[in-house]
């Protein structure tokens, strides 16, 4: 689907459908809604006088022109109270009036810029939003479906402006919006994968393909490597599998200056049983996407090699899977991560952190600071915050309230979870350094504490994304499936700290 920036007056635009806007308790349309109504000899105030447009938040209505204008038909979207509009809605407002106008068989869309009157955003800003939440809110997964969609896509859409000296400040509006979301939907394709099409080879083939289109550096570690840098962590959960583990490493250089970078840290288990404390079988087919994390950190490194942004960003990406066998980790098992400590594996099934211990050693044994993980890591994060909000755990708060505004900014939402040392008490072992599960009790923090125990002296944030990566229905722009979270916010948060 093309995007693209005109100049011009939206009435005038041959196209399928156009969209236009409405505020909840508008009685008269103003501005371009007001323009096309009054083309359109009143049809949409005649429908707000009936009661059949209120403006409601994503309520999208819409109206055949008949001839009267050259647009075949209008979608009027509902951006909801005035005062509660926002940036995000911008999003939500666009993948809804979209999909609206797709199912009504339109081919070409031309959209006025939500927000950019009354509702306060900058142009360039509202720009960005229209093109994420097109993008992000048309997006389906029919890889693997033989049958022909109900609807065809959409095949372009324009962004109308009047003022012709605002169009070059769109068009990279456009530019940055289409390269967020495009890498936000490459994690969504890789969440959505099956298994046995998403293995840990696949995984790295897939950083490959990234890293020789955008120019990053690339490296794999294969199993010999990770046994002579003492990976107990990545190698013990590996042990039940037959697919060979891959330790991923991409490489963003934009900052040639300065011998520092980043860390991203993404847990990849492309496939989690639980091991030999094997999971229940319902449901058990959404972990597949048990390497969000790992796919995510992939998909912002692919947005960098094409932002370009002044700053040195390493990713690192340990992958396997977990599954019982006669060679699988036993519960009671005892494995030394690569920083030298002795872990008691009382959980097989609390395994994501055994395979980040490694990673995020490595990291601190090439200084690379800060460092922000990112992982399906507990269903007790899902059960604290459902779906709606990320769990943020940090070291630096700095750093945490850094992502926490790059979330606000992105529609991710990000929620802050406490690290008091108390919680470290849980993962006491009586045999071991320390033990991968402190319990029931607070377990989202204990793991968070357990994988603080690997960090070293950096700033470190971890990222628990287990209720956000999938979602069981439709809401906004996120479809059913895989969401992508954090992408654009793990992009955002890089282009703030590069000043860019």
């Amino acid at each position: 689907m093309k995007i693209k920036v005109v100049s011009g007056n939206i009435t005038e635009m041959a196209v399928g459908g156009i969209i236009v806007n409405l505020f909840e308790g508008v009685k008269t349309p103003g501005g371009a809604t007001g323009a096309v109504d009054k083309a359109l000899e009143g049809a949409i105030s005649a429908m707000i006088a009936k009661g059949r447009i209120k403006g409601k938040l994503n309520e999208v209505t819409i109206i055949p022109t008949l001839g009267k204008i050259p647009p075949e038909m209008v979608a009027v979207v509902g951006l909801g109270k005035q005062n509660e509009f926002n940036i995000d809605r911008v999003r939500q407002v666009t993948a809804a009036a979209c999909r609206a106008l797709r199912s009504a068989e339109a081919r070409t869309v031309a959209t006025i810029l939500h927000g950019a009157g009354a509702g306060g955003i900058a142009p360039e800003a509202s720009a960005q939003a229209i093109v994420e939440g097109a993008l992000l809110g048309l997006y389906t997964f029919r890889k693997h479906i033989s049958k022909k969609p109900e609807f065809r896509e959409l095949a372009e859409i324009l962004i109308v402006e009047r003022d012709e000296k605002r169009v070059p400040a769109l068009k990279k509006a456009i530019t940055k919006g289409s390269i967020l979301a495009e890498a936000e939907i490459m994690a969504r394709d890789m969440v959505n994968q099956p298994a046995n099409l998403m293995t840990p080879s696949d995984m790295a083939q897939t950083a490959r393909e990234v890293a020789e289109r955008w120019g990053l550096g690339f490296e794999v570690l294969e199993r010999e490597e990770m046994q002579k840098l003492g990976m107990g962590g990545l190698l013990g959960v590996a042990q039940g599998s037959d697919q060979p583990p891959k330790f991923i490493i991409l490489k963003y250089e934009g900052d040639k200056r300065s011998k520092k970078a980043m860390g991203l840290v993404g847990k990849g288990l492309t496939f989690d049983s639980g091991g030999i404390s094997l999971k229940p079988s319902e449901n058990m087919d959404e972990m597949k996407g048990d390497m969000a994390g790992g796919a995510s950190v992939i998909a912002t490194l692919s947005a960098l090699g094409r932002l370009k942004p002044r700053i040195n960003v390493t990713g690192l990406i340990p992958a396997t899977e977990n599954l019982p066998s006669g060679r699988a980790l036993k519960p009671g098992d005892i494995i030394k991560a690569m920083n030298g400590k002795t872990i008691e594996v009382v959980n097989t099934d609390a395994e994501g952190r055994l395979i980040l211990a490694d990673a995020l050693s490595y990291a601190a044994a090439h200084k690379l600071s800060p460092v922000v993980d990112i992982a399906t890591l507990t269903g007790a994060c899902h059960v604290a915050l459902g779906d709606i909000c990320t769990g943020v755990f940090a070291t630096d708060q700095g750093l945490a309230d850094r992502i926490i505004r790059s979330g606000e900014q992105t529609g991710e939402r990000m929620w802050q979870m406490p690290m008091y040392p108390e919680y470290k008490e849980l993962n006491k072992s009586e045999i071991a350094d320390i033990k991968n599960s402190g319990g029931r009790w607070g377990g989202a923090i204990t793991a968070a504490q357990f994988l603080s125990e690997f960090v070293g002296d950096a700033p470190w944030a971890h990222l628990d994304i287990a209720g956000t990566f999938m979602l069981s229905k439709e809401r906004g722009y996120w479809p059913k499936g895989a969401t992508g979270i954090p992408v654009r916010t793990l992009i955002d948060l890089i282009l703030g700290m590069a000043g860019k």
